[in-house]
């Protein structure tokens, strides 16, 4: 199993949301290029990063922290928040993210997402696919859309769709465990897809249970920053 470091940045600073609510917020001290050094020097190089201005802005807006992360030697920065045009994935690639997260182009305007996919690589596009109520929400999880996560992910396997992160929104944040049947169905359904999870990961517990059900990657986020889960039980 993979295992993905989550950092969310607000002003550059590293925050988590609870329930993906922007008046729920919590600060930490930490900074990101030293917890990027951090997660490199336990052999975690992948990092999950939301830029959540740029999800609320829909345009990426912390692309000097962006350079200065992916700067680090052994970083591959997987970057998301407010992709939502060529020239914003272009700026994303060109400050240094190895992966880019796109979510709510993919699911308001599919075709884009399509091209995508064929022009930069299915192994650098991954599809953000966010679950509230069973909805799947966009802008920043502001609004939802009339679409299921399945049928979201049914658009672009044609086209070559082979990572995808799912987020279930009321997890996000809360330490109360990960939606596991929600996972292990859709990796099921999807076998050539690796489904990360992501929300509500508690503990080693929860992250050894989704080993064992054959889950493949999950983002591990607010539990390493509040202590439930050491650099050193990920190595």
């Amino acid at each position: 199993m993979t295992i993905l470091p989550a950092i969310d940045l607000i002003d550059g600073r590293c925050v988590r949301l609870s329930q993906g609510d922007y008046a729920q917020k919590k600060q930490y001290d930490a900074s990101p290029v030293d917890m990027v050094r951090q997660y490199v020097a336990h052999g975690l190089h992948r990092v999950h990063v939301v830029d959540l201005d740029g999800a609320k802005a829909s345009t990426p807006q912390n692309l000097d922290t962006l350079r200065q992360l992916a700067a680090v030697p052994g970083a591959e920065i997987e970057w998301g928040g407010g992709i939502k045009s060529a020239e914003a994935l272009t700026q994303v690639f060109e400050a240094g993210a190895r992966y880019a997260v796109v979510g709510s182009v993919a699911a308001t305007k599919p075709e884009l997402f399509e091209a995508w996919l064929h022009q930069f690589g299915a192994e650098r596009m991954v599809l953000g696919a966010d679950v509230k109520n069973g909805l799947v929400a966009v802008n920043g999880w502001l609004d939802s859309v009339d679409q299921t996560i399945d049928s979201l992910i049914d658009r672009f396997v044609p086209h070559g769709l082979t990572q995808v992160i799912c987020t279930e929104i009321s997890r996000d944040g809360m330490l109360q465990g990960p939606d596991t049947d929600l996972y292990v169905r859709l990796q099921q359904k999807y076998p050539a897809v690796d489904i990360t999870v992501s929300g509500g990961i508690s503990g080693m517990n929860d992250i050894e249970q989704l080993r064992q059900l054959g889950l493949r990657k999950v983002i591990v986020g607010k539990a390493i920053y509040e202590g439930r889960i050491t650099l050193d039980q990920l190595c």
